[in-house]
């Protein structure tokens, strides 16, 4: 906001307004996703994690897939829960279907998609977080019977975001016990003000590309042209900044007139290879499952974009 007032202080009551409007236009969702994760978190329902990983390579795939997408993990988050799951010796293809699906989806982010972008957009990308997470434990586990990925662990987790706890039994009467009902308030103060301050960042910056962002520069090459979905997912590497900041972010660029299967493969593509992301992942895993697991993550974008496309074009 101080930037704004020295550069462009005739934009700040705009952009000001725009936000005002925008947060309260998310507020219910995004009170709703808050409480929610607060309460996976204060009931230990995290501790499930480990139950997944049982049975034959299949189960544990579709298993890793369908929980990491509902799981409340943040990109970094996710990597102490990962690196405990491969100290304990489960496969890493079930692990790798968990851990691509994991940064994708998670409630607080489908309900702030649902109202930024639409609960089409929130569907369709939790869609593509189950399939990516599916695709990305099948290739694993060919890699891995084939002798072409070994050892996976290299050291000790490094994350960004707290970890989760685990290894304890669920508690889901978590009002019953103080301990869990400070653990709740907690965790909706602190998942709240996190997401406050990126979703008033979001705002801001979006507020600034409505009003001067040339809308026929981001057609030209983020707009309708399925070439461009390449292009978004690239960007999303550099340019991705978390899950929460970019809805708006992405919102404003459709607005624009960005096609949503380039924004589509740009949320996919960024979140799971997004430089906070990518470094606590090589300072995790040994260098070759590092480039598998890179290249399945920008694979996986580029066909969650195309099917998109596809689907827009067939209706």
């Amino acid at each position: 906001m101080l930037a704004i007032a020295l550069i462009a202080p005739q934009q700040l009551p705009a952009s000001l307004a725009f936000t005002g409007e925008s947060l309260l236009g998310i507020a219910p969702w995004l009170a709703l996703s808050v409480a929610v994760a607060a309460y996976a978190k204060a009931s230990k329902a995290d501790a499930l994690i480990a139950s997944v990983f049982v049975g034959s390579p299949a189960r544990m795939i579709v298993m890793g897939s369908f929980f990491g997408a509902l799981s409340p993990f943040c990109s970094c988050g996710v990597v102490p829960v990962i690196a405990g799951l491969l100290g304990a010796g489960v496969p890493l293809a079930g692990v790798m279907a968990f851990w691509m699906s994991s940064p994708l989806m998670d409630p607080e982010m489908f309900g702030i998609i649902a109202a930024s972008l639409g609960l089409e957009f929130a569907i369709v990308k939790t869609l593509a977080a189950v399939a990516l997470g599916a695709f990305g434990g099948i290739i694993t586990h060919v890699f891995v019977s084939r002798g072409l990925v070994g050892q996976a662990l290299r050291s000790g987790p490094a994350s960004c975001c707290p970890p989760a706890a685990a290894g304890a039994r669920p508690d889901w009467n978590i009002f019953a016990n103080s301990a869990a009902r400070s653990a709740f308030v907690a965790g909706a103060a602190s998942n709240g003000w996190f997401l406050l301050r990126w979703m008033v960042i979001a705002f801001l910056l979006e507020s600034l590309m409505v009003a001067y962002l040339p809308a026929e520069k981001v057609v030209s090459l983020l707009g309708n042209n399925a070439g461009a979905i390449p292009l978004a997912v690239l960007l999303g590497v550099p340019s991705y900044l978390n899950s929460y900041a970019a809805v708006p972010l992405v919102r404003g660029l459709m607005d624009l007139g960005m096609n949503p299967a380039v924004a589509l493969a740009f949320l996919i593509g960024g979140a799971v290879t997004s430089i906070p992301a990518a470094t606590a992942v090589w300072a995790l895993v040994r260098p070759r499952v590092f480039a598998l697991y890179i290249g399945m993550a920008l694979f996986g974008a580029l066909g969650a974009g195309y099917a998109y496309s596809a689907l827009l074009a067939f209706r």
